[in-house]
């Protein structure tokens, strides 16, 4: 017996849902939702070859991914949801919901799905580069060289699929984890924002909601994950600090390395008040850029991860500084809102002290795992992953 139904075994519980109603309820959902295309099991089992090892493209906590190919000849990518899982029906739901009736060339393209009994599952279209986290941030595991140009059309890219979601469509949608490994690439490495279990949407009279926390530690914003303050300028500072990965070839958090450069976001602030942002651009770019223009995206990252939302541009505005229409060196740039504060981390300069650690938000109804570590001679650190991982991430 669990803790859950000791604390309630006193109370008269109403009988189990029937795993029957639950199908028949979630397909009654599904069915409510325009512009999406329902497909059988027995379609996707024949495109996938029976759900083959060999075309298994990605697998994470919510099930697996699959290369599959329709009858018609289309390419798709098929996602598997668990059927262990609850929180894949509510997240499963959610993600049709939001992208179903919205089409942008920076979204990626969702086609239908299936609901067949205990089966549940998406389809994607099929994109060729996998995920920034994999190509550009993967260590080394991928082929593609990103040169600047690529670099600067994937950031201009996925600024105007957010710039899309937080002010074109009706209501406004928050996409809640935008991260490198929910960035697909396809075969022109034009980026395509993935994964919408997490998203809220916004109708336009509201300007925020309090909510429990879902995202990824290393992208949340402070006021998100401290307080569960959710609006559309948590996804900018998100975007911020994925830009400053897409220049700098590195990942947000990286634990092995000492303590003053753990924290992109850190080193970079640092180095731009001491006006020597140049020296955390990719040494792969090396001559192969304009260090200004490199320069210029690095302060838009900055400008989008300050640590008041209200100073944090819009997206659309993004866009205008990213390609040059608004001059960034007119802006002032305050100081960015640090993981490693709201961690329970301060850093400064090398001096590492530890600081009461804040409540990063009620994940109970989440897919969150949490975990703390300390000692005499290391930062105390708290960190979290609460989000599926990216359709096509791969297990190491």
């Amino acid at each position: 017996m669990n803790c859950f139904s000791s604390l309630f075994k006193k109370r008269s519980a109403s009988p189990p849902r029937r795993p029957t109603q639950s199908c028949v309820e979630l397909d009654e959902d599904v069915s409510s939702i325009q512009n999406i295309r329902m497909y059988t099991y027995k379609e996707l089992r024949v495109a996938t070859e029976g759900f083959s090892p060999d075309k298994k493209v990605g697998e994470g906590g919510f099930g697996s991914v699959y290369k599959g190919t329709l009858k018609d000849g289309t390419l798709v990518a098929i996602k598997v949801l668990s059927s262990e899982s609850r929180q894949g029906v509510r997240e499963f739901l959610n993600e049709i919901k939001a992208i179903a009736e919205i089409e942008h060339e920076n979204l990626v393209k969702l086609y239908g799905c299936c609901v067949d009994g205990k089966h549940r599952i998406l389809v994607y279209g099929y994109l060729e580069n996998n995920s920034l986290a994999q190509t550009l941030l993967g260590g080394g595991h991928s082929s593609i060289q990103f040169n600047w140009h690529a670099r600067s059309e994937i950031c201009v890219g996925i600024a105007k699929g957010l710039a899309y979601l937080h002010e074109e469509v009706q209501p406004h949608i928050v996409h809640r984890d935008i991260k490198a490994s929910n960035v697909l690439l396809d075969r022109y490495l034009k980026p395509k924002i993935s994964d919408f279990g997490l998203a809220k949407l916004f109708p336009p009279n509201m300007t925020h909601v309090s909510t429990r926390v879902a995202g990824t530690v290393g992208y949340l914003a402070p006021e998100y994950a401290i307080r569960g303050h959710l609006n559309r300028k948590a996804d900018v500072y998100s975007f911020g600090v994925l830009v400053m990965e897409i220049v700098s070839g590195r990942c947000n958090t990286n634990r092995k390395l000492p303590a003053e450069e753990r924290y992109l976001l850190e080193k970079a602030w640092k180095l731009y008040e001491k006006e020597k942002l140049a020296q955390l651009v990719d040494e792969s770019l090396e001559g192969d850029c304009d260090i200004e223009e490199v320069c210029r995206y690095m302060k838009v990252g900055l400008l989008c991860t300050q640590d008041m939302p209200k100073l944090r541009p819009t997206m659309s505005t993004v866009v205008k500084m990213l390609t040059g229409e608004i001059d960034v060196n007119a802006e002032k740039i305050s100081r960015p809102g640090l993981l490693s504060e709201f961690m329970g981390v301060k850093v400064d300069l090398g001096h590492t002290t530890t600081m009461d650690k804040p409540n990063i938000g009620d994940t109970s109804d989440s897919t969150a795992t949490a975990r703390q570590s300390s000692s005499s001679e290391d930062i105390t650190t708290s960190y979290a992953t609460m989000t599926f991982n990216s359709i096509y991430d791969r297990s190491n």
